[in-house]
């Protein structure tokens, strides 16, 4: 393990100048993924409430157009709309020292934490795979794992609108080989599904409950559709000690009761952020015996 650290380390960026760049950037995009993951799960309940509306031949109750751009953000205490000074990544928290510019609540850190965690690990992405496609395609899949995490702790739910796009866009971008064999990844996806699936049914058989979701099953399928099969074993280790260790830790502190269930989509992403960064050093460090 720590010449897999080791090895992570040691790799020279690309580009120095790159790396600051998209550590920018990033911090911009995570600006947007904190919209996007406010707002998604107010999309698919608007969308689900529309849906039963019209199946009991009722008017819809929501009309007015809501998704990712439009309204423009607001307030959340007192529905002001946000002027493009409020909204300047970390500068505006700070500037404003955390209060609302207009009724003076209380900004949540959520928003700066995401703007932060996201420009940091663009950073880190961009360090270690360089500014090319294998880059620019790592840091699609972090942005996507971030905000499916967020959105995961917030609702206990992965959207399908964001599980299902990463594991074809996995598939895609290994047409060529970007990370692993195009076969590789086929399985990836399949086997990240089936296994997750056969926990699912016999933990249910043992205890007659759910354990995990539907969405662990597709977010699984997507980092296998990423970094093919052979990763999909560190992956679940990584994400089931990291995920127990959280639980015990949560019930201990008596901030968590045994019996509420715990989001494993932010684990799983952990997890397979750090397969994409160290994964590969440590699957040779383990086969290297043999």
């Amino acid at each position: 393990m720590i010449d897999s650290f080791s090895v992570f380390w040691a790799t020279p960026p690309a580009d120095i100048t790159a790396t600051l760049c998209w550590s920018v950037i990033g911090l911009m995009i995570g600006s947007f993924l904190n919209v996007a993951i406010y707002r998604i799960p107010i999309m698919m309940q608007r969308e689900s409430e529309n849906y039963l509306a019209l199946e009991n031949d009722q008017p819809p109750p929501h009309t007015e157009r809501y998704n990712l751009i439009t309204p423009r953000s607001a307030c959340n205490s007192c529905a002001h709309k946000l002027s493009l000074a409020d909204n300047i990544p970390l500068l505006s928290f700070a500037l404003l020292k955390a209060r609302c510019r207009y009724c003076k609540a209380r900004i949540s850190w959520r928003y700066p934490s995401v703007e932060l965690l996201t420009a940091v690990l663009s950073a880190l992405v961009i360090w270690h795979l360089g500014s090319g496609i294998a880059g620019i395609s790592g840091l699609i899949l972090l942005w996507m794992l971030i905000a499916m995490s967020f959105i995961d702790l917030d609702t206990q739910l992965l959207p399908d609108e964001l599980t299902l796009p990463l594991m074809w866009l996995g598939l895609l971008i290994n047409l060529d080989g970007t990370f692993v064999p195009l076969r590789d990844a086929v399985i990836g996806a399949a086997a990240g599904y089936i296994f997750l699936w056969l926990v699912y049914w016999m933990f249910f058989a043992a205890t007659g409950k759910e354990g995990i979701g539907y969405g662990d099953f597709k977010l699984l399928a997507a980092l296998g559709a990423w970094m093919g099969w052979m990763m999909l074993p560190l992956i679940v280790l990584l994400s089931s000690v990291v995920g127990a260790t959280v639980g015990l830790l949560m019930i201990a502190l008596k901030r968590h009761h045994r019996d509420s269930p715990i989001p494993f989509g932010p684990f799983l992403a952990t997890a397979g952020l750090l397969a994409l960064l160290i994964g590969q050093p440590i699957i040779n460090s383990w086969l290297a015996p043999y």
